[in-house]
């Protein structure tokens, strides 16, 4: 998927979602968990606190 596509998935600008990517900014829990639902993976394999999906 495109910045552009996931940004529109989360409710959010493509340049916000690519600052998220960059950890320029950090990412509010909601789209961490709406990213989990969109990729069908935990929170915390986003995390990279688990190498389980």
């Amino acid at each position: 998927m495109t910045q552009e596509q996931v940004a529109h998935y989360l409710g959010t600008s493509q340049t916000m979602y690519a600052r998220y990517e960059r950890a320029a900014s950090e990412m509010p829990i909601r789209h961490l968990i709406n990213l989990s639902k969109l990729y069908n993976v935990s929170t915390d394999y986003i995390l990279g606190l688990s190498d389980k999906k």
